[in-house]
């Protein structure tokens, strides 16, 4: 879902680097396929991580591309639902449905873009300058690191260079442009949730016309707001 235009905006804009991470995409049960783009729910883990909130529906503007990428091994520890194989130390026996070492697919380098409006934006900033709890991106042990904070002006635009902001569907028509579905919301017992489609370009799109968007300079932003 994509907030709705109406001025200018002033917001907050932040810069990451991620040197590694991985997100998994949850429409390929017992596949490790990565997403080419951290969801907008990881993200917003991610600041509620630094605010120590329960949560942040914040509205929040994306962009993110990788330098490359690879595949990791990684060992699983299953634990059984009917408590036949439990944990200990944090491992389950190697028997059939226990122990397994797969494949992970990986992002390396990984830049993101991110605007928070106000009257968000500064309060997280400076979360984001002292984290209450480590800044981690994708599995708990990819760290990401924060390289600017910066206020920006959004402005309702018509056209602007798309590079690799996550859009809307109907955002703008680059032939270019992957759809991508993504997590939005996760309850809080991990049990639910909600996704939605995106619009997102891997080779960094030009500059052309847009739909429900702002601009940060050259840049155009969406800013996504959490589905009622």
């Amino acid at each position: 879902m994509t907030a709705v235009l109406a001025r200018p905006l002033e917001a907050v804009r932040v810069e990451l680097l991620v040197p590694v991470a991985s997100f998994r995409d949850p429409a390929f049960p017992g596949v490790t396929h990565c997403l080419p783009v951290p969801p907008p729910a990881t993200l917003r883990g991610m600041l509620a991580a630094a605010t120590g909130n329960r949560a942040e529906p914040v509205p929040l503007g994306v962009a993110a591309r990788a330098e490359g990428g690879g595949v990791d091994l990684e060992t699983y520890h299953p634990v059984n639902m009917d408590g036949s194989n439990p944990a200990a130390g944090g491992r389950v026996r190697a028997v059939k449905g226990g122990t397994t070492i797969r494949s992970r697919p990986f992002l390396a380098m990984l830049s993101v873009s991110l605007w928070i409006p106000l009257p968000h934006g500064p309060r997280i900033a400076a979360a984001l300058r002292r984290p209450v709890w480590g800044l981690r991106l994708g599995r708990s042990q990819d760290i990401a690191y924060l390289r600017s904070l910066a206020t920006a002006e959004l402005t309702p635009a018509d056209e602007a260079v798309v590079g690799h902001a996550l859009a809307p569907v109907g955002g703008h028509s680059d032939p270019a442009a992957l759809t991508v579905r993504l997590s939005e919301l996760v309850t809080a017992d991990r049990l639910g949730g909600r996704s939605g489609d995106y619009l997102w370009c891997p080779e960094g799109a030009a500059r052309q016309p847009v739909a429900g968007a702002y601009r940060d300079g050259n840049q155009a932003v969406w800013l996504h707001a959490i589905p009622e």
